[in-house]
């Protein structure tokens, strides 16, 4: 019994590794691959209101719910600065979107986030979602929560991709898979998004039930 038990933790461990990223399939109300996404009009931390409207030569967006408190999202900070510069010039840019209450969560508060912004020099929109609705509407649970849109010719924006940044959210240094980055270049080499969703892991958005 005593060799038998420490088989069995190894293979749960090993079990637990190789589904961390599989697509989430738990209820959740939001979008969904191949969804047209509604457009969006948020005040971001230079004033300004922002929507996908104003972006009218993009070929699509990365589309990221963070905060300015989750160790996840901050752990991920550098990497959406680089998501921003590698795809912008390519058409991808980065909205950043925190879907947190200040009320519940007091460090993700307007101002706060200006201070976040301006820290770590964000090269993107970090918007304030102040009626608590748009992070509901794409179904986003966790900070950070990546959602890939891609523009139609029709002029829609259809979700290509959902779910983590990379394979490793704690580690940057220690990253195999870059599943965000992997859909966009598959979406600028004109082909199907090859891994369409994973499971994002982060912090549980802070809302009010």
């Amino acid at each position: 019994m005593k060799t038998i038990l420490p088989v069995i933790a190894v293979l749960i461990l090993c079990l637990t590794l190789s589904t961390a990223f599989v697509a989430d399939t738990t209820t959740n109300d939001g979008y969904s691959i191949g969804d047209i996404a509604a457009p969006i009009d948020l005040l971001n931390v230079d004033g300004k209101r922002v929507s996908y409207a104003d972006y009218p030569n993009a070929r699509g967006f990365i589309v990221i719910f963070t905060c300015n408190t989750c160790p996840y999202a901050v752990a991920s900070e550098d990497r959406i600065n680089a998501l921003d510069a590698e795809f912008k010039p390519k058409g991808y840019p980065v909205i950043a979107i925190n879907p947190n209450d200040p009320a519940l969560q007091p460090a993700d508060t307007y101002e706060l986030m200006q201070k976040k912004a301006a820290e770590k020099k964000f090269s993107f929109p970090y918007l304030y979602d102040k009626t608590n609705t748009v992070y509901a509407q794409y179904g986003a649970t966790k900070t950070p929560h990546v959602y890939i849109l891609q523009k139609e010719k029709t002029g829609d924006l259809t979700v290509a991709y959902i779910g983590a940044i990379d394979d490793n959210v704690r580690d940057a240094d220690n990253v195999n898979e870059r599943f965000a980055a992997n859909a966009v270049n598959e979406l600028l080499a004109g082909k199907e998004v090859s891994v369409k969703e994973t499971r994002a892991i982060g912090c549980s958005v802070k809302q009010a039930k």
